[in-house]
């Protein structure tokens, strides 16, 4: 599993050991860190359309559980950047509700 790396981290028996141990800890770890940072951009994305509405990313959350719309962040970042008629409606439905 050491095939690549670099210098003696692939020769020596105990060097490659522990630098594959580290390798599959920070994989795992980023495995983890790739969820939250997708929810982080799709958060952005969903406050950016919201700020072009003149509204807020919390207003339009508690607007939608109010509403009883049932779009996850996903969605919502995907309308956000391609469909804004549509986010648009569903913001303008947050705003209803609130």
């Amino acid at each position: 599993m050491a095939r690549g790396f670099r210098g003696n981290r692939s020769k020596l028996i105990r060097m490659a050991y522990g630098a594959v141990d580290r390798a599959m800890a920070h994989a795992f770890i980023g495995r983890k860190q790739k969820k939250q940072q997708y929810r982080g951009l799709w958060t952005i994305r969903i406050n950016a359309a919201c700020r072009a509405l003149d509204f807020k990313y919390s207003w339009l959350i508690d607007g939608m559980h109010k509403a009883g719309i049932e779009l996850d962040r996903k969605q919502l970042a995907e309308m956000a950047v391609n469909d804004s008629a549509a986010f648009a409606k569903v913001v303008e439905a947050a705003k209803q509700a609130r």
